[in-house]
């Protein structure tokens, strides 16, 4: 059957039918499986998918799979998705610090590394420090040790580095930490970074019920001493308005776009 030629809006449709398919995808799709589900011919699919290769909106895999192209990476770039979070977060951020006066923490994974992207300061002269630049193993902190226990983060197999006499350093230590932080819903390091600092976090979960960040608090062992689990079932409950938030944030833009 010959195909008939089509408009520039018609032409349009089509490509966009196929780039929608390749972004909605769970995984890489063939030029076959997009031919296929497109109903279009060999040659206008082959076409199609050449010029959104050229545009940068869909790109080819190792396999030969399409992809998501440049375009998309540069405007998630651009368009940070961790801004809506903390966005969404701060004000309950800000409760916690009132709450707690202690510095207060967002962090999220970026690949293997945990970012903080985030901080409410102490309300104290000690214990107020910008935690956003400092580069922190993740075994020694709270929030690290919250994508290690909720398994974001593989527990490495190689002893780590040890900084205090408390630092854990092997993987059935952190894996033990790890239970136990699960068990409760908060971790803890309590002078394992530095000497004398405290560090408490939470799991924070996203609309899907999935981990997308950890909130935290961190102070001085010395005021922090005796409260830990008062603060962790008080973090826990923070987090929980935190992803309320973001059920509540993504209900109202799917009625505005109804």
């Amino acid at each position: 059957m010959t195909e008939q030629p089509s408009s520039g809006t018609q032409a349009l449709d089509r490509a966009v039918q196929l780039a929608s398919m390749v972004v909605e995808a769970d995984e890489p799709l063939s030029f076959a499986d997009l031919q296929e589900a497109s109903g279009l011919a060999k040659s206008t699919t082959s076409r199609m998918l050449a010029a959104l290769e050229r545009g940068g909106l869909l790109e080819r895999d190792d396999n030969g799979g399409y992809v998501a192209g440049s375009l998309f990476w540069l405007y998630a770039a651009a368009h940070d998705p961790w801004e809506q979070l903390v966005r969404l977060a701060r004000p309950v951020m800000e409760r916690v610090g009132s709450d707690t006066q202690e510095t207060v923490h967002l962090s999220v994974l970026r690949g293997d590394q945990v970012v903080q992207v985030a901080q409410v300061n102490s309300r104290y002269l000690l214990g107020t420090r910008d935690w956003t630049q400092v580069d922190v193993p993740v075994h020694t902190s709270a929030l690290g040790k919250v994508f290690l226990a909720w398994g974001l983060l593989d527990l490495p197999d190689a002893r780590l580095e040890k900084l205090t006499a408390q630092t854990l350093t092997t993987k059935a230590a952190l894996e033990r930490d790890g239970a136990a932080a699960r068990r409760r819903g908060y971790a803890v390091t309590v002078d394992e970074l530095e000497e004398g600092l405290t560090g408490i976090a939470v799991p924070v979960h996203g609309v899907h019920d999935d981990v997308v960040a950890a909130l935290g608090i961190s102070g001085p062992t010395s005021r922090l001493d005796g409260r830990i689990d008062e603060l962790g079932r008080s973090l826990i409950s923070r987090a929980a308005e935190v992803a309320a938030v973001q059920h509540s944030d993504t209900h109202v833009k799917k009625e505005g776009v109804a």
